[in-house]
């Protein structure tokens, strides 16, 4: 118990470190630009305080379940002996193929950490109050969701095989780029940002231990080279994903105005 009160104060001595020149920042703002007192000092700094005490936890949480529970699924699910299971022989030559749940995992916990990330939780909302409803706030989430899904599956593929990850990227934002010229305006800015807003507190921590863990017990990876390189697929795939998802609707909505007229004619 003491270890733990011991850990936890150094965490919290190195977040109050790390927050200070933020707050300098603001407060010097408020004070020395804007040269006002700042409003409600009192609820600020306790928020300030409220900031201070999770942060802490959360790095503690991170250390001590996330990156643990991330390498282990990823050295479990990489055992020959898992996936051999029932076979004898266990020495044979592994193919990319034989990790099939590796890529179905990565894909899992995407898809689930994406749908539960705050930050596209509130962008999307934002997103359906400005658009007027024309834009869903589940239908954007899922439609990231599923491009991160797509996007470290790969990447849990290119780190099974080896691959050079700038082949990946620049095929990928080369897609992006087509996309751009041809889904519909209002939705590209939106696009490019929820590439961004899926790199954050729920889902860095897996994806960066579920990578590590990987190129720890793929034979012949290399845990620098290979074992990160995730967060950049999930940041490039939601945005083909979310323009993919507008044009589809564009064209559903296009399908329906053009029966619509036909019947009317």
């Amino acid at each position: 118990m003491m270890d733990l009160i011991s850990q936890f104060a150094q965490t919290l001595l190195s977040t109050v470190m790390d927050v200070i020149p933020i707050a300098a920042i603001i407060f010097g703002f408020q004070f020395f630009v804007i040269r006002k007192p700042i409003p409600n000092l009192r609820k600020v700094l306790i928020g300030f305080f409220y900031v201070l005490l999770g942060l802490s936890l959360f790095l503690m949480g991170l250390e001590k379940a996330l990156f643990p529970l991330g390498r282990l699924m990823a050295d479990q699910l990489t055992n020959p002996e898992f996936i051999y299971e029932g076979l004898n022989n266990v020495a044979q030559v592994i193919h990319w193929s034989d990790y099939y749940w590796v890529y179905i995992f990565a894909a899992a916990i995407g898809f689930s950490t994406t749908i539960a990330e705050p930050s596209l939780i509130a962008v999307a909302i934002k997103a359906n109050e400005v658009s007027g409803g024309a834009i869903s706030a589940w239908g954007l989430r899922i439609s990231v969701a599923i491009g991160v899904a797509m996007g470290i599956s790969l990447g849990s593929y290119r780190i099974v095989t080896g691959i050079p990850i700038h082949y990946f990227i620049i095929v990928g934002y080369i897609v992006v780029v087509i996309q751009t010229f041809f889904a519909p305006k209002m939705i590209i800015a939106l696009a490019y940002d929820s590439g961004g807003v899926t790199t954050s507190t729920v889902t860095v921590p897996l994806v960066a231990a579920l990578g590590l863990g990987l190129a720890e017990t793929v034979p012949g990876r290399n845990v620098l080279i290979d074992g990160f390189g995730l967060i950049a697929f999930a940041s490039l795939f939601p945005i083909m994903s979310v323009m993919a998802y507008a044009q589809i609707s564009e064209f559903q909505s296009n399908k329906q105005k053009k029966q619509r007229s036909t019947q009317d004619s």
